[in-house]
């Protein structure tokens, strides 16, 4: 069943015309709020909650421990009756943006720009594209619902801090959980240039710190050289990242069809002539979904045992420490086959892609939530000077969720 969009513009209030009419606009409104993940996103977060407002929509937000960040979760509800508001569909996106910092942009990256077929600035593909394009199928959902027409729920998540740890989305998920709350699926619209992604990697970081004794370079055997023995560990990190590569247990599916660790940033020493006391390295570790966390700290571990060992046995207070400073649960594609057959239907293109890259569909597939990926732009374009959308990724994403829009119609 077709939806009628002129009659549904027909009945929206007066008090709409405040905000944008098209993806376009709203995109352009969007990259107006300067939301880099340092930075506060309630300025955004609170323009969409008084759209939503106005569409007679109740919003709930969750916050932060400082109340400076927050996520925003609203729902459609099925039927004429406001208390369906189980299962249905989520909307995800997230409202955090990367840095600029020395990046040379050609124009304002919080100004959005139209050359060309393409519009620039900063999270017009990661991702506030789709969150505009959401924000545009609000109103017809709505009216959808007031006539007794949706047939399923269709919630709208907007969470904070995706770029430094996905750190908001739990908030949404425990929210939901209190209330009774169990959406059917979750659409993530990560840049995917509109094709469908049914999993991805997880990702775990870690910091080695590793606390040796120091000495004047002239009398290295008084002393316990921090780096040397970081670069021991870096070498096993190394090592042990050759060997995953090797493992008969490859997922061709993916853009990197094994587990990777690599080794991030490093630091140590205070000059050429003493023997250094501190040295600590960064690594993260991509693991595809059937794999954990153990299957490299249990060889890293024992590794970082034998390495004190060896220190010890010169300097009682000396030593390697691992801290885990965050991770992301890798995105699974075990239960959502009945998802992937719609997207495929509203994509027109039924190949499944899998990625290396993490998003917060790890944690809605953790929740028990089936969840795909799918929205406007590449990912090739995310976090770079000059981060773009193209034209026609926009209308893509308006014409998916309209054929979205009209799967959850009545019949």
């Amino acid at each position: 069943m077709a939806v009628t969009t002129s009659k549904i513009e027909e009945n929206l209030c007066n008090d709409m015309k405040n905000y944008p009419q098209n993806s376009i606009d709203w995109l352009t409104r969007l990259i107006g709020f300067d939301t880099v993940s340092r930075h506060s996103n309630i300025a955004l977060i609170k323009d969409v909650q008084a759209y939503c407002e106005q569409l007679g929509l109740a919003v709930d937000l969750t916050f932060n421990a400082a109340q400076d960040k927050a996520n925003l979760f609203v729902t459609v509800p099925a039927g004429k009756n406001a208390d369906v508001v189980n299962g249905g569909l989520v909307l995800s996106g997230h409202t955090d943006v990367v840095p600029v910092d020395g990046q040379d942009w050609s124009s304002d990256p919080f100004t959005a720009t139209i050359r060309g077929d393409k519009l620039y600035g900063r999270g017009s593909c990661d991702m506030k594209g789709f969150i505009a394009c959401a924000l545009m199928l609000l109103p017809q959902a709505v009216e959808l619902s007031k006539a007794g027409k949706l047939k399923r729920p269709i919630h709208l998540a907007l969470s904070f801090d995706e770029e430094v740890g996905c750190l908001g989305a739990p908030l949404i998920l425990a929210d939901l959980a209190a209330r009774g709350i169990q959406p059917d699926y979750c659409i993530v619209g990560e840049p995917t240039l509109m094709t469908m992604v049914v999993a991805h990697k997880g990702i775990a970081v870690y910091r080695c710190r590793v606390h040796g004794k120091s000495a004047h370079s002239s009398l290295t055997t008084q002393g316990v050289n921090a780096i040397s023995y970081a670069s021991k560990m870096i070498g096993f990190v190394d090592d042990l990242a050759e060997q995953l590569s090797h493992r008969d247990d490859s997922d061709a599916l993916f853009d990197v069809p094994y587990s990777t660790l690599s080794v991030g940033t490093i630091q140590g020493g205070t000059a050429t002539n003493i023997v250094p006391n501190l040295c600590e390295f960064t690594f993260d570790y991509r693991n595809l979904p059937h794999m954990t966390q153990d299957d490299i700290l249990t060889p890293i571990q024992s590794r970082i045992a034998e390495l004190n060992a060896q220190m010890q046995a010169r300097s009682a207070d000396t030593g390697i420490e691992l801290q885990h400073l965050e991770s992301v649960p890798a995105m699974t594609d075990n239960t959502n086959d009945e998802l992937q057959k719609l997207i495929a239907a509203l994509v027109d293109d039924d190949k499944r892609h899998k990625v290396a890259y993490a998003t917060e569909g790890g944690q809605f597939t953790d929740a028990g939530i089936p969840t795909i990926i799918c929205g406007p732009g590449s990912i090739e374009q995310a976090h770079k000077a000059d981060e773009y959308v193209a034209l026609s990724e926009l209308e893509r994403c308006d014409v998916f969720l309209q054929r979205l829009l009209e799967s959850c119609i009545v019949d």
